[in-house]
């Protein structure tokens, strides 16, 4: 990891102790962000704007940005500013080659181990969680997925969205613990009594995707930091 990323300690097990939700993000997090895998659906959100806004494709590329880092997705730019319909949206970008994923039977297995309930929980549609989770070999063993048509379309870091996933799961934040890619999106996790892991690529640089994504990465609100998600779910038993 590099030296620029807060040091957290060594993971303490009795931490996690009574955690008896576990809830993962799903891109970047339960398969790594090495897998390019989210390049494809990157790519292809340009494409739909550029079509759909009927832009150049630098000039496309530019809001789509623009919208993710302003609205939390690109599909909630679109929704909110050119009343894209988000089903059109969701179909075309995650059409995409899943076999870029490579199954993970060590991540299925200390997934497995945990004990309680594991989710889903993405800002993404269910049909793309679960080809990829499926892809992973772990899809069995969530109870569920939470994505962005059972959040009302409001992504995470909506606060809103967040109160949704608990309350529809019956989940007690002071006994659930959260992993993600995205440190803005472990804020309300924290400030709602959640353990709060954040996954980062191996060899971490900055440059590792849009810079701004990485801030917020040294933050009090996260509890620790690892760039192998398996390695430290079985560190916990």
């Amino acid at each position: 990891m590099s030296s620029s990323i807060r040091k957290t300690p060594e993971v303490r097990p009795q931490d996690f102790a009574g955690v008896r939700d576990w809830v993962f993000d799903l891109d970047n997090t339960l398969y790594p962000r090495h897998t390019n895998l989210f390049s494809q659906i990157d790519q292809r959100m340009t494409s739909f704007v550029e079509s759909f806004l009927q832009l150049p494709r630098d000039e496309a590329r530019a809001v789509q940005k623009d919208f993710y880092r302003r609205h939390g997705t690109t599909l909630r730019g679109l929704m909110l500013e050119h009343s894209v319909d988000p089903d059109a949206f969701l179909e075309y970008v995650h059409d995409i080659d899943y076999s870029w994923i490579d199954p993970d039977p060590a991540l299925g297995e200390v997934i497995a181990a945990l004990p309680g309930r594991k989710f889903i929980f993405t800002n993404g549609d269910r049909k793309h969680a679960e080809r990829a989770a499926r892809q992973l070999g772990i899809l069995d063993h969530f109870e569920d997925i939470f994505d962005l048509v059972a959040a009302d379309l409001v992504p995470k870091p909506a606060a809103a969205t967040y109160d949704k996933f608990l309350g529809l799961h019956r989940i007690d934040a002071a006994h659930a613990a959260m992993f993600e890619d995205l440190a803005r999106n472990l804020e309300v996790p924290k400030s709602l009594g959640m353990r709060t892991v954040l996954i980062v690529p191996t060899n971490f640089e900055d440059t590792f995707g849009d810079v701004w994504e990485h801030e917020g990465r040294d933050g009090d609100h996260i509890d620790y930091v690892t760039d192998d998600l398996a390695a430290f779910l079985r560190s916990l038993g």
